[in-house]
């Protein structure tokens, strides 16, 4: 039996499991990554090896010390894993790989949107509402709902630190020096790289553009952040202050970075983050009230047609 696709006998690759019934992060560090008896791997300075289990998680994040061969990226990005690499701590994104490449008619689409004034208002306000359960200020321009937005996460801020404990300033971390920090902000830092991780794969996925965004602009993940944004008051900062409190009392029985992690993984099975991002993705962009753009008639044809993977979690 001839294989489908690749020139190699046997079955034809399965399909890439979606995203929403994926395991959500792995955080490497110390490690080489590599592909050995068809086996996506981690093997440690000793060279004991750590099966992974590649198709069924998210977004792999690469930290200091960690390394990866050619044929483990070939692999992540056939089965449409993220693979991203960051500083210490899941913190700054140096680069990230794109599995699958994007769909045209979504980015066209995302694009259009931000480019209609209107448009962008309509889904900045849908974003406002789901983030705070009630309808955004009348008459208000998107820096304005931006400085308000702003006003709420601070006193959110406020509030959990008085409820945890902790001995709250306000949100300020260098991203050169991880250890300047105090821990409440290293813990709030590594919260939302966890699910700026997870936001990107999604974003991704589903064939957007993460620099397209709407209240946030001008960065490369600022449609990330906008979405990123939605959950986080509600899973990822609860969770940082109250291991910053643990903390603070001496009660965690390993480094408050790890903990976080820890927690923030409970956090997204607990809430089922994973299969909610994509949904609300398509939410937020249909409150601009712009038609998805129809293919021009000039259109070249596919040359050569490589079939259909995945589903609307996972870009065919």
């Amino acid at each position: 039996m001839s294989g489908v696709g690749n020139g190699l006998p046997g079955l034809a690759p399965p399909a890439p499991i979606p995203l929403k019934d994926r395991a959500t992060l792995v955080f490497v560090e110390h490690a080489r990554l590599d592909v050995l008896d068809g086996a996506f791997v981690a093997v440690n300075a000793d060279g004991t090896r750590t099966q992974i289990p590649v198709g069924g998680i998210a977004c792999i994040m690469l930290e200091p010390g960690a390394r990866i061969s050619h044929a483990a990226v070939a692999l992540a990005a056939r089965v449409g894993t993220l693979i991203t690499w960051v500083g210490e701590g899941g913190v700054r994104l140096y680069s990230a790989g794109q599995p699958g490449g994007a769909r045209a008619d979504h980015l066209l689409w995302q694009a259009r949107i931000a480019l209609d004034d209107a448009a962008r208002l309509r889904v900045v306000r849908r974003m406002y509402a789901l983030r705070f359960g009630e309808e955004a200020p009348s008459r208000r321009s998107i820096d304005q709902l931006r400085g308000i937005e702003g006003v709420r996460v601070r006193e959110t801020y406020a509030l959990l630190a008085d409820r945890h404990g902790v001995d709250w300033k306000r949100r300020r971390y260098d991203h050169t020096d991880w250890e300047a920090s105090d821990v409440p902000n290293r813990c709030l830092s590594a919260a939302t790289a966890c699910l700026h991780g997870l936001s990107e794969a999604a974003v991704l996925a589903a064939g957007y553009a993460p620099a397209i965004g709407f209240l946030h602009s001008g960065k490369p993940l600022s449609f990330v952040y906008d979405i990123a944004d939605l959950f986080k008051l509600e899973t990822v900062v609860p969770e940082a202050f109250r291991i910053a409190g643990l903390a603070a009392k001496g009660k965690l029985d390993m480094g408050p970075d790890r903990a976080v992690r820890l927690a923030c993984r409970d956090i997204f099975r607990k809430t089922g983050l994973l299969t909610r991002i994509i949904p609300t993705i398509e939410d937020v962009l249909s409150a601009g009230e712009v038609p998805r753009p129809d293919p021009p008639p000039e259109a070249m044809p596919v040359a050569f047609d490589e079939g259909q993977s995945g589903d609307a979690g996972h870009r065919g």
